[in-house]
């Protein structure tokens, strides 16, 4: 269990609580953000337009990241306000996972931007490179068309025959598939890792 690491690596299982927990905050605030600029103002009747994590992930999950190393989050949005049902679908539900893309990067800039200016002694690169990591993990896993993940919605607007899926067993029964399949997250941290190497070049060497 992912709890095990706060007795042998209690600095990485900090690091990775911290950086999940923002990360998923600024997910779900995406999506409330541009559910607000398709016209839905529901996440702000619903004071879901804040920062505060529990709010966002609710008590349960940030228990079961600490416990499992999983988290998830919600934001409240009525696709019905939506000025047009089917583009607002897609752009609401893609602001999330981008949201990890563009942190992901940043994080990698930073740690790029660093290394030229021979900062990094002052900072932890390692945080930065996890940071990243998980980002661009949470990016990838997002955009999987698996109910009721973000990607879902943006395929089943694409391809609406996948909508039935939604209130079918094939979303539970995928996840619960690829939680148990360690080389699915050792794949999408593989990616991720290339991805960050190949935008890093020879700037940073650990």
């Amino acid at each position: 269990m992912f709890i095990e690491t706060l007795f042998t690596e209690p600095i990485y299982f900090f690091r990775i609580i911290i950086i999940v927990i923002f990360s998923i905050t600024l997910h779900e605030l995406a999506h409330g953000w541009a559910a607000m600029s398709q016209g839905d103002n529901t996440p702000q009747k619903t004071g879901h337009l804040t920062l505060n994590p529990v709010v966002h992930m609710g008590k349960e999950s940030i228990i079961f990241l600490c416990l499992m190393g999983i988290a998830w989050g919600q934001m409240p949005v009525n696709p019905s306000k939506f000025r047009s049902r089917k583009l607002g679908n897609i752009l609401v539900s893609a602001a999330g996972p981008l949201s990890n893309l563009t942190l992901g990067i940043i994080f990698i800039l930073v740690m790029k931007l660093l290394a030229n200016l021979n900062f990094s002694a002052l900072f932890s690169i390692e945080f930065l490179y996890l940071a990243a990591r998980i980002n661009l993990m949470l990016f990838l896993f997002n955009l999987l068309p698996i109910p009721p993940l973000d990607g879902f919605h943006v395929f089943s607007e694409i391809f609406p025959k996948l909508k039935p899926l939604e209130n079918s067993y094939f979303g539970l029964f995928a996840m619960m598939l690829l939680f148990i399949i360690p080389e699915f997250g050792i794949g999408l941290s593989d990616i991720a890792n290339l991805v960050i190497q190949s935008m890093l070049g020879e700037s940073i060497s650990f």
